[in-house]
């Protein structure tokens, strides 16, 4: 089966340290060598995480590392230059396949300017990106028994959390609110959001996306809603910077 995910490199800035201005010294070469090396490990493990993902859809969640390493067309030993275990892999794997989720979500929700169509934007992109390949996010889901893997879910969610705490603050901030609330909120729209999710993927997706993100979003926006009232904003928080968009 190919994989699916879109492809996404992370990288650690624009600039490079040391790197030549106008009327500055150019960079060594040692610096240079150093900064490309660093490049070519980095894309390197990402391209052994995409293999190790396209190996699961290959031989399922028995999937062992010879087998990756198969895939990936490397021997066993380059392998476990990146990667200590199977557990280490399979972590690295569920921050890769978090990263995806961010990228949806993070677009869907910054383009909404009132409380429940925010609400209902988040949830369903993160239960689309979960939809879409579901094997897999069962697998991920249930890496307990691997060294480490109970923490996989809560790195994960603190991935998605931490760039929807972002967009919360901003919209806050924009209206003259205290930002102070932005973290603890991400934090639990995406916990509850998660669970869901969960419970929905565990029963074989006993109701169509389109009616759970309808159920969630209704009670999730009474919070919102709750916010707005006891804020005196009759235009709701975002109200206000809608008002100004027009």
């Amino acid at each position: 089966m190919p994989l699916l995910f879109r492809c996404v490199t992370v990288t650690t800035g624009s600039m490079q340290r040391g790197s030549r201005g106008v009327n500055g010294p150019a960079e060594p070469t040692g610096d240079r060598r150093r900064t490309r090396w660093a490049e070519h490990r980095k894309q390197r493990r990402e391209d052994l995480i995409r293999a190790a993902i396209e190996a699961f859809f290959q031989h399922g969640p028995d999937v062992d590392m010879a087998q990756v390493a198969a895939v990936a067309g490397v021997s066993k030993p380059v392998l476990y230059r990146y990667f200590a275990d199977k557990a280490q892999l399979w972590l690295a794997a569920g921050d890769y396949v978090a990263q995806q989720v961010v990228d949806a979500v993070i677009p869907a929700v910054a383009q909404v300017r009132e409380e429940r169509g925010f609400i209902a934007a988040c949830v369903d992109a993160y239960l689309a990106e979960i939809e879409s390949q579901p094997d897999l996010y069962r697998f991920l889901m249930r890496q307990s028994g691997l060294s480490g893997g109970h923490n996989l879910v809560a790195r994960a969610s603190e991935t998605v959390a931490a760039q929807l705490a972002r967009v919360i603050g901003d919209r806050l901030r924009a209206v003259g609110l205290d930002s102070g609330p932005a973290e603890p909120w991400a934090f639990g729209l995406v916990g509850f959001v998660t669970a869901v999710g969960d419970w929905w993927m565990s029963r074989g997706r006993p109701m169509s996306r389109a009616a759970l993100t309808d159920y969630v979003a209704t009670l999730l926006w009474r919070g919102f809603d709750g916010i707005r009232a006891a804020a005196d904003l009759p235009g709701g928080l975002l109200g206000q910077e809608a008002g100004r968009d027009r």
